[in-house]
């Protein structure tokens, strides 16, 4: 499996090459583990430097990911929706839990976070502290989404419909966090409401400042219940929205570490400039 001292290309990218194949043919599987950078660099008789070049090449391309301690791991396509749930349930091994999200209602937060927290409260997982920070729509002021279908306007009664929706989801989510501060099951227990004045086209969830997950928010017709009335709206329907994955690693210039520091950097300038403690 040496590198070929016929092939103009650089030695790096030969092995690229050879482990782009292996990836794509499912030699290596999504989450496999890449062997060592010692182990490569003997199979392909390449120095080690060759290798770390090789594996940024791949990394850059989003096949593999770095984890720093761990090793290089095939990731799973970013062109591939994947479940946010066992991404949510592994932050909380953590020993600080770390969730920033931004969207339109945060219902399926409030779901994905059901199950994490039951293992917190068996004694499963052991986080010491928890910080969440939820951002969502004001739905006290008119709005571009939701609107009705006959005439493309501002509902207020539609709109009080989601509001409610959105307050039982994040004061849900408050609620089931800070009781096991109260439990005294972690030492620390933080969720924190802002909302501002923009109706959100997506939705955005950062992990433990090293994972993002992003996903457009499909606008169809929906018809909804209203003062027991059936109404027909333009909807964000956000369990339809396919989320996409991005995580950061050891070189803070590859495509995912700067995807993930930069959607941090939107998140804190709507959180820090714009937007206002949510209101009851």
């Amino acid at each position: 499996m040496s590198i070929d001292p016929e092939d103009p290309r650089p030695p790096f990218q030969q092995v690229a090459s050879a482990l782009r194949a292996a990836i794509l043919t499912r030699k290596f599987e999504p989450g496999d583990k890449l062997p060592s950078g010692p182990e490569l660099a003997k199979t392909y008789g390449v120095a080690r430097m060759t290798v770390q070049q090789a594996v940024r090449l791949l990394r850059d391309e989003g096949l593999v990911v770095s984890q720093q301690g761990r090793g290089v791991f095939v990731r799973q396509r970013t062109s591939r929706p994947v479940g946010l749930r066992p991404h949510i349930e592994r932050a909380f091994t953590s020993q600080t839990v770390t969730i920033d999200f931004a969207g339109f209602g945060g219902e399926t937060l409030h779901g994905a976070l059901q199950e994490p927290l039951d293992k917190v409260r068996e004694g499963r997982l052991t986080p010491e502290t928890i910080r969440m920070r939820i951002l969502v729509p004001d739905l006290s002021a008119s709005m571009g989404l939701p609107v009705r279908t006959d005439t493309l306007a501002d509902d207020p009664d539609v709109r009080n419909r989601m509001r409610r929706i959105m307050l039982r989801n994040t004061q849900g989510i408050e609620d089931a966090v800070h009781e096991l501060e109260s439990l005294g099951l972690v030492q620390s227990a933080v969720v924190r409401t802002r909302v501002y004045s923009v109706a959100p086209m997506f939705k955005l969830y950062l992990i433990n400042g090293q994972e993002a997950f992003f996903g457009y928010y499909p606008v169809k017709e929906n018809i909804v219940s209203v003062n027991k009335e059936k109404v027909e709206i333009f909807d964000l329907m956000g369990r339809d929205a396919t989320l996409f994955h991005h995580a950061a690693d050891e070189d803070p210039e590859s495509t995912g570490s700067q995807y993930v520091a930069q959607s941090q950097v939107w998140f804190n300038s709507i959180w820090e400039n714009v937007s206002r403690e949510r209101e009851e």
